[in-house]
């Protein structure tokens, strides 16, 4: 099954609680937590007490991107009930295979994610180990960005590695996802379709939600 999740970075977070009730309500499966630190990415987003205002106030879960250095540092104070995913960046760890042993240690699924000028083969020795592999399909570090489209190449790629050897990581992309290409991403391997601007930029969230989730059942 291919699941939204909407990422609350391009969120009206005047409305937050508001907003994120009103994806869940729409049908959108997991709520996509873009953590920037000004270091990793020349940008600063939110921290863990944001993420967590929205514990009980939904049950949506919440799939952690922490585009952040050391981030064994912080992925503890992630970790709450309803955090499924936390996701660390291959070019940000240079011990990932300890790295993601600690995060399963606190209990939640671990991920790792790719820039685009990352090669896949960076990951070759992590993949049975991960639950998740996040495919950026632009540089990370704003919302709104223009597609990548050689980031098929590695979800296909991925496709074929996790069925050949009956691995059971989740595939996902995030970055210039919208109405026009998420059929394409879903067809090449796509598990979890992360789109922010697409959803939360929307004249009607709701509708586009719908939109979305329509695609998903015919793809």
């Amino acid at each position: 099954m291919v699941r939204l999740a909407p990422s609350i970075l391009s969120a009206d977070f005047s409305k937050l609680g508001e907003q994120v009730s009103l994806i869940e309500k729409a049908g959108a499966q997991v709520i996509h937590v873009d953590v920037m630190d000004g270091h990793f990415v020349p940008n600063i987003s939110y921290g863990a007490t944001v993420m967590k205002s929205l514990c009980g106030k939904t049950k949506l879960p919440f799939d952690v991107h922490l585009m952040i250095e050391h981030p064994d540092q912080y992925a503890e104070d992630f970790v709450t009930d309803q955090t499924e995913f936390i996701v660390v960046h291959q070019e940000a760890c240079p011990h990932l295979h300890r790295t993601i042993q600690h995060i399963r240690s606190l209990g939640v699924k671990a991920g790792v994610a790719i820039n685009p000028a990352t090669s896949l083969s960076t990951l070759d020795f992590i993949l049975e180990e991960v639950d998740l592999v996040l495919v950026m399909s632009v540089n990370p570090g704003f919302g709104g960005q223009k597609f990548i489209p050689s980031a098929l190449a590695k979800v296909e790629a991925l496709k074929q590695i996790k069925e050949m050897h009956g691995l059971g990581y989740e595939i996902e992309i995030d970055g210039g996802i919208g109405l026009d290409n998420v059929e394409e991403v879903i067809q090449a391997g796509v598990e979890l379709v992360v789109a922010g601007s697409a959803v939360f930029g929307a004249p009607n969230i709701d509708a586009r939600v719908k939109e979305f989730l329509n695609i998903f059942n015919r793809s």
